[in-house]
Formats: structure tokens, sequence, C-alpha cells
């Protein structure tokens, strides 16, 4: 719902974080804010998970009421894209000048999943909509700012920038099973080879016959570098868009 106030229309969380709304200060001393909030759900999250992070387990953190925290965040569904904003902070620049758009934007892509392996339960968050917090619009403008002289249309750069969201967040997904797995015994590449054994019973060679074919080369007998699956799908959607470059006048 719009705002009638600042006309916005933005839970009023997300305005105090755009500086678009003054924090809560009315009433009573507050030892609360909505940093304390915010930074203490992400500490559980990073404990515990995503799933543990509560506003009754928040509040008995901060030994404050539940009820309290809604003075600052309506419920948890608003508080998730503050946890997601702060845990990306703002976006990482490089090193040393990125010599043309392809470079800056594979930096801008493993710095962005540098950010969700360290952040596993990121990855959890279900996507609402479109990046409107700072840093997450932050790092949207970074990685369009890559290919402001390519000769691509704007949406096209739009559509660029969320492609390698997908393939950052799909492999840090990944990343986040195989960690699950790990903490309960299995190993990288014993999970590969129960799945090789699985497919092999129920995928027979006459109506499966392109799966088996990668059975039998070995595809499955091992966890392949997690970089090197990312380096690959990385390269892979940075040809297919120079090569869109390259076919403009």
């Amino acid at each position: 719902m719009m705002d009638k106030e600042t006309g916005v229309g933005l839970p009023a969380s997300i305005e105090v974080a755009w500086g678009l709304r003054e924090p809560v200060t009315k009433g009573p001393k507050r030892v609360l804010s909505l940093e304390r909030i915010v930074g203490t759900a992400m500490k559980i999250a990073e404990e515990a998970g995503l799933g543990a992070v509560s506003m009754s387990r928040i509040a008995g953190e901060l030994k404050s009421s539940t009820m309290s925290l809604y003075r600052y965040v309506s419920a948890k569904d608003e508080l998730l894209p503050l946890m997601v904003d702060q845990a990306f902070g703002p976006p990482v620049a490089p090193e040393k000048e990125c010599e043309g758009w392809r470079a800056g934007l594979e930096h801008w892509s493993w710095s962005y999943l540098a950010v969700l392996r360290r952040h596993a339960w990121v990855v959890h968050v279900p996507i609402g909509g479109p990046p409107s917090t700072p840093n997450q619009v932050a790092w949207v403008e970074q990685g369009l700012s890559f290919l402001v002289d390519a000769k691509l249309r704007e949406s096209e750069k739009m559509s660029t920038i969320l492609l390698l969201a997908g393939i950052v967040r799909n492999d840090a997904m990944l990343a986040s099973t195989y960690e699950a797995f790990a903490k309960a015994g299995a190993s990288g590449d014993e999970i590969m080879m129960d799945y090789r054994r699985l497919i092999e019973r129920l995928a027979d060679k006459e109506h499966f016959p392109a799966i088996n074919r990668v059975i039998q080369a070995g595809v499955f007998d091992a966890a392949d570098d997690q970089d090197t699956e990312f380096t690959f799908a990385l390269d892979r959607v940075l040809d297919g868009v120079d090569a869109l470059i390259r076919d403009r006048p």
C-alpha cells in the first residue's frame, strides 16, 4: 500500500534503510533498534539456519518482548530482505580497473558468489520481487556499470545481470545442499556415487541411452570441483553475451 506521508509504497523498515523515514524514537527510552534486530536475526541464521529465525527467538536473544520488535519491523517477511541486504553489504570494488565489460562481470559474479558462500542461509530466503534495499540495488548498479559501453539495449543489460545472478544463486544453492549432506557425514564423492547407483537401477540403457553414456564416461564417479563448475557456467553465459555484442553493427 502506498504510504500517504512518503508516497514511496515500501514497508516502513525499508524506508528507514533508505533514509526516507526516521527510525522509531518516540516514547520511552529505546533499547532496541532496527540495526540490532537485523544483526541478531543474521546471527541466528548463521548459527542455526534460516528456519531458526523467528520474532520470538530474536526477542529472546535481545532480552526483549516479541511485541516490542513490531515497532521496528511488522513481520519476519519484512525482516528477511533487510537481513539479505546486510549480508551482501556494499558491492566489492575491483582491486584494479577491469579491462572491458567481461572482466567487470567476472569480478561481479565471483564477488556475488563469495557473499552467498559466506552466508549460505541467504539462498533459502524466498525471492519476493526485484531488489529494493540499498545494498542490493547498489550491486545491480555496479553490474550494469560494467556494461555501460557494451553494444546492448538497456533491457539486455538488465537481463544479463539477472541471468548472472541466477547462475550464482544456483551454484550457491548446490553448495548449500552439499554442505547439508556433509554435516550428515556424506562427502561429495559419496553423494555422486549414490546418485550413479540410483540412476543405473532406474534408467535402463534402452530408454535412457544418453544419461547412460554420461554414467559410462564416469561423470558421476566423483563430485566436480565447485569453482570449476561455476567457471564453466559463467564462461558459457559470457560467451553468449559476447557473441550478441559482436553481432551488433
